[in-house]
């Protein structure tokens, strides 16, 4: 685990010098403008005064400030304000005139009554760029809907195949959320890219459901064509096996055995060598058939070894399993260690700090860095405000009139 040293500004950033403004909320928005960031960004969260309503979930500081707005607030300033207050409208109009890119994730009609549409922004800044992440995309009767990643996981098919039959089940991580945060922080890197070229900004639009489908499309993809008609299996896979979750003498493990090698090497391991000319395990396709009876088989062998025991078995045999790990088991793992994604960043309230998770991907030329703690409410006002040309007295008023 790295360790942030307060006041460290290291190399600035790929994208240092580009200005993005993040009204976003909860998931989405907020982690397309932390990709941002940890390259070098310079983001505004831009929320009201007091604070935004996403920064309680999963509290986990005294202040009651959650895990999920630690992890995805890194290396942002905050500006409170009221936009609908005179002078906070001013102040909104002078921050997107400087901005590059404005985020949110609001539906269409929402951002029209915020003046965040894109001819709106465009009016204030002609090459500015918008990326809008809404829950079920721009056009369309549902449009107009609000969402949250469980409705996504829903709609794509992942719940209804997930669990059992007529039991669905989604995840409690929230994947469908960072897919469309993710989507949107490449599109946006187009959009500067595309900039930079013709001189013009665009819009970005991104959505839940959208990310969530593209995510899904092999199942959307073989059911189109063939009608199959899938149901859920547990954990078990449609299309190989044994691909399973299976208990030890002492927790859980998981294997995915994809191709002939694979199964190969797992019958030579569970010394049921015969099965290699069996009919019925002959392809992938007729393992993920057959998949409830090399998970029964496989089941039996595992019960009576420890997981230890277990994964050592198969890691030597070159099949690919892993341990069914607790969050708590996750973090202290010796390969979640050494990859070295972990930065323990200070905050308010916490003595040893907040273990956040950087930017997953390593690249040497262009690094990511955590360069602020996430913000606490309107703790850069003073800050950008001076930066945009107001002075101390200035900031006095606006504080006492309410529109910051």
């Amino acid at each position: 685990m790295r360790h942030f040293e307060a006041g460290q500004q290291p190399e600035a950033g790929v994208l240092h010098g580009i200005r993005v403004l993040d009204f976003g909320r909860y998931v989405a928005g907020p982690y397309c403008a932390t990709v941002l960031a940890d390259f070098g960004a310079d983001v505004i969260r831009i929320e009201r005064r007091g604070g935004g309503e996403d920064r309680a979930i999963v509290p986990v500081t005294p202040e009651g400030e959650g895990a999920i707005f630690l992890q995805i607030n890194r290396n942002k300033r905050s500006v409170t304000l009221d936009p609908r207050h005179p002078d906070g409208s001013v102040l909104l109009r002078r921050l997107v005139a400087g901005a590059d890119v404005v985020v949110a994730n609001l539906p269409v009609p929402s951002l029209a009554a915020m003046g965040l549409d894109y001819p709106s922004l465009k009016a204030l800044r002609a090459d500015i760029i918008l990326a809008n992440v809404s829950s079920f995309g721009p056009d369309g009767p549902w449009a107009g809907r609000g969402g949250f990643d469980s409705i996504g996981q829903a709609m794509c098919g992942a719940a209804f195949l997930s669990g059992q039959p007529g039991r669905p089940m989604r995840t409690p991580i929230t994947w469908v959320d960072h897919a469309a945060g993710l989507h949107a922080a490449i599109g946006v890197m187009i959009a500067l890219f595309a900039r930079q070229q013709a001189g013009e900004g665009q819009e970005v639009q991104a959505s839940l459901l959208g990310s969530a489908l593209a995510f899904g499309a092999t199942w959307l993809i073989e059911e189109a064509i063939t009608g199959i008609g899938r149901q859920a299996t547990g954990n078990r896979s449609f299309v190989n096996g044994p691909t399973d979750m299976f208990e030890t003498m002492d927790g859980w493990i998981v294997t995915q055995v994809v191709g002939d090698a694979l199964f190969g090497r797992w019958v030579s391991v569970i010394e049921e060598p015969q099965w290699l000319g069996d009919s019925r395990f002959a392809t992938d396709e007729l393992r993920g058939i057959n998949g409830a009876l090399l998970s029964a088989r496989m089941a039996r062998w595992c019960r009576t070894r420890t997981s230890r025991a277990v994964l050592d078995a198969l890691g030597q045999a070159g099949i690919p399993a892993g341990p069914i790990l607790s969050p708590a088991e996750a973090n202290a793992h010796p390969q979640v260690h050494a990859l070295g994604l972990t930065e323990n960043v200070p905050c308010p309230g916490l003595e040893a700090g907040a273990p956040l998770m950087r930017f997953p991907v390593a690249m040497h030329a262009n690094p990511d860095n955590i360069r602020r703690a996430p913000p606490t409410p309107g703790q850069h006002n003073e800050e950008i405000l001076g930066e945009l040309g107001y002075s101390a007295a200035d900031i006095i008023r606006l504080a006492e009139s309410g529109a910051i």
